[in-house]
C-alpha cells in the first residue's frame, strides 16, 4: 500500500533487482569524449520522490478513494452490530375519549352510592390518561447470515484497501513517465538549441565566403535551410516540453523546472535485469492488480456463503419490560418477558435460491476476471522484459553509431576544408550527430519506464526504484562513471 506516501514519499518493499548503470561491459566500449555540446552538470534536477509525494497530495481521484476506503471500513462496525444486543426504550403519552358501554352508564357513575365506585370516573367519563414507557433488549443467539456478514465486510475493506493503492500504482507511473518525457523533451530543446547555433554559425560562414567570392551560394541556401529547420525542430521540442510540464503540473500541482544539458552519454552504464523472464512471472502474484482481483473474488465468495445462509434458521432471546400508568386503574399493568424465538425459513416464493445461484455465477465471473488480470500481469513482465533487452541492445547500437558519426563529421570539416567535400556532408554528419543522442536519450527514457513498469508488474515498485531513477538521469546530465 502506498498510503503513507503522503508522508515518507514511499513506503513499498524497495525493489530487490539493480538498476544501475551500464549497456553492457563498460570496458567493451572505447573512452570517448562527447562532441563540444553544453552541459549544465551542476544543475540539480526536480526530485521525482518529492513529485510523486506531491502527486498523492494533490490527486482528487484518490482523495476520494481514501473517504471511500474510511466509509467502507465502517461496514465492519455495522456487521459486527448485527451480533451484538440490540436495546431500545420508548415512552409515550395518550389522551383518550371514548362513548361506549361505561360511558355515562348510571352502573358506573361513582356519584351512585349503591354501585358506584371513584375507580369507574374515568370510564363513565370516557375520558382516559395514560403514561407509559418500556424497554427492550434482543441479543442474536445463533444467525449464520449475521455472522458470515462480518467476513463479507473484512473482505470488501481489503479490497478498498487494494484498489486505492493500485490508484497510487497508476499515479506513480502516470508521474514518471510525464517527468521522464519532461526531462527528454528539456534536452531536447537544449540540443536543438545547440543545433541551431551551429547551424547559424555554419550559415554566417557560407555566406561570408559568398560575400568575398570563395563559397557557393548553393552552400548558403543549404545552410539556411538546415538553420529554418533546426529552428523547427526546437519549437517542436519546446511544444513537446511544455506539453509534458503541463502534465506534471496537473498531476502534482506544481510546474517544476528542467534544466541543464547533456553530459558524456557513454559514460552512463544501463545493466540488465536480473532472474529469467520464469522468476520475473512467478512473482507476479504480488501485481496489485491481480491482488485486487483475487480479493473481489473472496468478496463474491463471502457473499455468495452469506446468501447461502438464508436457508438456515434464526435463534433470538427476547426481553423486554413494559410499564403504563393510567387515571383508569384497570388500565394500569406493569409487564415483564423473556422469549427464545426461533424463526426457520421454509418457503420465500424461491427468493433464496435465485440469491444463491446469482451468488454463484458472480463468483464465477469474478474468477474469470482474476486468469484475465494474471494473463495481463505475465504479458507485462514478458513486454517489459523485452523491452529492456531491446533497448539495451539499441544503445550499443547508438553508442557505436555515436562515434562513428563523431569520426564521419571530423572527417567530413577536414574534407571540406581540403575541398574534397562539400558542405552538405557536413550538415548531414553533424545533425545525424544531434539526433543520435536525441535518440539515445529517448531510448534511456524508455528503458526507465519499462524498468519501473516492470516493478509495478510484480507490485515491488518502490522509493529506492525512484532514486537510482534519479541517479542515472544525473549521470546523463554530468556524464559520470557506472552507477551501482
Amino acid at each position: 500500500m502506498w498510503v503513507a506516501w503522503g508522508v515518507a514519499v514511499l513506503c513499498l518493499v524497495s525493489s530487490n533487482s539493480g538498476m544501475a548503470a551500464g549497456v553492457g561491459d563498460p570496458q567493451s566500449r572505447p573512452a570517448m569524449e562527447p562532441p563540444p555540446f553544453p552541459s549544465e552538470a551542476t544543475t540539480p534536477l526536480p526530485s521525482l520522490p518529492e513529485l510523486f509525494s506531491l502527486a498523492l497530495e494533490n490527486d482528487s481521484d484518490l482523495a476520494s478513494q481514501r473517504y471511500g476506503l474510511e466509509a467502507t471500513t465502517k461496514e465492519i462496525d455495522m456487521a459486527w452490530s448485527q451480533l451484538k444486543p440490540q436495546v431500545s426504550a420508548g415512552a409515550s403519552y395518550m389522551y383518550q375519549v371514548s362513548d361506549n358501554y361505561y360511558t355515562d352508564n348510571p352502573d358506573y357513575d361513582p356519584g351512585n352510592e349503591i354501585i358506584g365506585a371513584d375507580d369507574n370516573e374515568a370510564r363513565f367519563e370516557g375520558r382516559t390518561r395514560d403514561a407509559s414507557w418500556q424497554v427492550s433488549l434482543t441479543q442474536p443467539l445463533f444467525s449464520l447470515e449475521r455472522w458470515r456478514g462480518v467476513d463479507e465486510a473484512e473482505a470488501q475493506v481489503e479490497v478498498s484497501q487494494l484498489e486505492l493503492a493500485v490508484g497510487e500504482n497508476e499515479l506513480a507511473m502516470a508521474v514518471i513517465e510525464a517527468y521522464l518525457n519532461a526531462f527528454l523533451a528539456s534536452r531536447e530543446v537544449r540540443l536543438m538549441e545547440s543545433k541551431r547555433e551551429s547551424f547559424e554559425l555554419q550559415y554566417r560562414q557560407a555566406s561570408r565566403s559568398y560575400e568575398l567570392g570563395v563559397g557557393d551560394r548553393l552552400n548558403v541556401l543549404e545552410s539556411q535551410a538546415r538553420l529554418d529547420q533546426a529552428a523547427a525542430d526546437r519549437i517542436k521540442a519546446e511544444n513537446s516540453l511544455d506539453s509534458a510540464l503541463g502534465e506534471l503540473e496537473r498531476l502534482t500541482g506544481q510546474r517544476p523546472e528542467f534544466r541543464g544539458g547533456l553530459g558524456n552519454l557513454l559514460g552512463v552504464n544501463l545493466v540488465p535485469v536480473d532472474g529469467n523472464v520464469d522468476d520475473w512471472i512467478a512473482r507476479t502474484t504480488e501485481n496489485l492488480s491481480v491482488r485486487l482481483a483475487a480479493q473481489q473474488l473472496d468478496v463474491a465468495q463471502a457473499n455468495t456463503d452469506v446468501r447461502r445462509s438464508g436457508h438456515y434458521p434464526e435463534v433470538n432471546l427476547s426481553l423486554s419490560y413494559f410499564d403504563r400508568d393510567s387515571n383508569d386503574p384497570y388500565r394500569e399493568t406493569r409487564d415483564g418477558r423473556a422469549s427464545v424465538e426461533v424463526e426457520v425459513p421454509i418457503y420465500q416464493g424461491g427468493y433464496t435460491s435465485a440469491s444463491v445461484r446469482q451468488g454463484e455465477l458472480t463468483t464465477l465471473a469474478s474468477q474469470e476476471s482474476l486468469t484475465h488480470q494474471q494473463r495481463l500481469a505475465r504479458q507485462d513482465v514478458r513486454e517489459r522484459l523485452r523491452n529492456i533487452d531491446g533497448g539495451l541492445r539499441q544503445l550499443n547500437a547508438l553508442s557505436r553509431s555515436m562515434e562513428s558519426s563523431r569520426l564521419f563529421l571530423e572527417a567530413a570539416e577536414k574534407g571540406e576544408q581540403l575541398g574534397l567535400r562539400n558542405l552538405v556532408d557536413v550538415l548531414d554528419a553533424r545533425a545525424e550527430l544531434y539526433d543520435l543522442r536525441v535518440q539515445y536519450v529517448d531510448v534511456v527514457r524508455q528503458y526507465l519506464v519499462d524498468r519501473l513498469g516492470l516493478e509495478v508488474a510484480v507490485g515491488d515498485l518502490g522509493s529506492d526504484d525512484l532514486m537510482r531513477t534519479m541517479e542515472t538521469l544525473h549521470a546523463l546530465t554530468r556524464g559520470s562513471a557506472a552507477i551501482g
